[in-house]
């Protein structure tokens, strides 16, 4: 049977990809998830990208991501509306606001939880945002846990004829993003007045853009919200907004190989991931200092 979410057909020349994401429950909110899709694994280091909201969450009401395992990856969080409050097992407890970017790196292993803090649950309001995992190189993948907290005060920004881009990680047009990477990376926050054009250089193997709002145009074919485009490598790409739009554009260099990924399990190893596992299911992973609940291991 055809995978649901990937069109049977792109003519599109520019275009190697597109798919619609799939829609998850995490902790009581529902997310879309494009990555990972039969119709594309990863796009550069990117193996997993959610599109949290836009949501409006209601007096008393909040996300509740109790404390789980990561291993091999570094998780991503981009908020555009609301706030997210990151605990893990390092120790650290970081709201996150729109803009900032919340880096944490879980090499060998580490914990973490995502809630609602009991302040912003008692008023409501809206939650809109991305997550995504990176994957680490091989070298790198049982390399000692670490988080890190980027403000959005020290992303740069590039604003030029109706476009506004925050470089989130790695460079683009010129501009070179703080947060560390551990492989050649691209991620931006692209918001578009309508008229504006936003070229996508050809010097990544592998692009994508995930469309948040508005209709693009790109090489004579409209989309709408809610799709990852995965281009073809070595073309110029141009994205033009018909309408006002907002894009995220991922990816990076290919991968040092594929990568397996079961539940929050990422290596280039099937044994680690049943190590992890066996790991978890022990409660031999780091604890969430004052967030001891726990999420059992998937049957």
């Amino acid at each position: 049977m055809p995978d649901q979410n990937v069109p049977p057909e792109m003519p599109n020349p520019a275009i190697e990809t597109v798919i619609i994401p799939r829609v998850r429950d995490i902790g009581g909110f529902e997310v879309r998830r494009a990555l990972p899709s039969a119709g594309r694994r990863m796009v550069g280091p990117f193996v997993f990208l959610d599109q949290m909201g836009p949501a409006e969450l209601i007096t008393g009401q909040g996300i509740d991501v109790r404390p789980h395992p990561h291993i091999g990856l570094a998780t991503v969080t981009y908020l555009y509306q609301g706030e997210i409050l990151h605990r893990d097992s390092l120790g650290s407890v970081q709201p996150i606001v729109p803009g900032d970017v919340n880096w944490m790196t879980a090499g060998r292993g580490i914990t973490h939880s995502e809630r609602t803090r009991a302040e912003v649950r008692a008023t409501g309001g809206p939650l809109f945002g991305i997550q995504s995992w990176v994957a680490l190189p091989k070298a790198l993948e049982d390399t000692a846990p670490d988080f890190a907290h980027v403000p959005r005060a020290a992303l740069p920004v590039i604003e030029a004829e109706g476009k506004k881009v925050r470089v989130i990680a790695g460079s683009l047009w010129g501009s070179t993003s703080p947060v560390e990477t551990a492989w050649e990376t691209i991620y931006a926050d692209a918001i578009l007045e309508a008229g504006a054009r936003l070229p996508i250089p050809a010097s990544h193997e592998e692009r994508a853009i995930f469309t948040l709002s508005g209709l693009i145009e790109i090489a004579g074919d409209p989309f709408g919200p809610g799709q990852l485009l995965v281009f073809r490598p070595g073309d110029e790409i141009t994205v033009t907004a018909v309408e006002p739009a907002r894009i995220l554009v991922v990816g990076g260099d290919p991968m040092d190989g594929p990568r397996h990924l079961w539940w929050n399990f990422v290596s280039s190893d099937k044994d680690r991931i049943e190590e992890a596992k066996a790991a978890w299911k022990a409660g031999a992973f780091p604890a969430v200092p004052d967030d001891d609940e726990f999420i059992p291991l998937p049957e």
